[in-house]
């Protein structure tokens, strides 16, 4: 396995075995409600106008829209008081742990590695105790240094279109799945593309793995 440059991780080891690469925000962790709610605790509201945080965001107090600068600070002072704030994604829990009785599963996440540790805690607190990796840089390369030239099948769970685009680029071989756990961005989203199963919640998510395992067994 490569290493992946500019990422911060647990110890990683993959088995003879299928692999599951999960994002984390939206997807087994709920970002876009907790991090609304925090806004307003702090005098701001997130208007879904559009699949994006800029431009977005308003005071509460005077409806003007609030400085992309602001907002980037606010989402930086909400990571690092997560564990307050995100809660589990429904099902995403029970649906991994029995994937992992087929499938080696690893975190990948675009938080800043800085976080790396507060996120850690979080997810061992609600029982999804498999590795993390935490970078910034492009999700495809990062999948092709886990994943290699293995013959195992491979899957990549993520809810931005961008980051799976770039897993078909690099690991062209994946099955690629788009799932979000908040029903209005959803709706906001654009189409992730070619190549691309829309997942639309977890049970359907487990349900794809466990098809894709089945017609890919050796």
């Amino acid at each position: 396995m490569m290493l992946i440059p500019d990422a911060e991780h647990d110890d990683l080891y993959l088995g003879d075995r299928p692999l599951i690469v999960c994002d984390i925000d939206e997807v087994v962790l709920e970002f876009v409600t907790p991090f609304s709610a925090y806004l307003t605790h702090n005098g701001h509201e997130l208007r879904a106008t559009s699949f994006r945080l800029h431009g977005n965001v308003f005071n509460r107090t005077d409806g003007s829209e609030t400085p992309g600068d602001q907002v980037s600070e606010m989402l930086e002072a909400f990571f690092q008081a997560q564990d307050e704030w995100q809660t589990p994604v429904i099902a995403a829990a029970e649906s991994l742990s029995r994937l992992s009785d087929k499938a080696d599963i690893v975190f990948l996440t675009a938080m800043p590695p800085r976080h790396r540790a507060a996120r850690r805690s979080l997810l061992t607190q609600h029982g999804f105790d498999y590795p993390m990796i935490a970078t910034e840089s492009p999700k495809g390369p990062a999948v092709l240094a886990l994943h290699g030239a293995r013959a195992q099948p491979v899957v990549f769970i993520d809810d931005i279109f961008t980051n799976l685009q770039s897993v078909r680029k690099h690991v062209p071989e994946t099955l690629l799945l788009n799932l979000m756990a908040n029903d209005t961005f959803r709706a906001l989203a654009p189409h992730p593309g070619d190549g691309v199963d829309l997942a639309r919640d977890w049970p359907h998510a487990e349900e794809l793995i466990k098809a894709h395992f089945d017609a890919n067994a050796g």
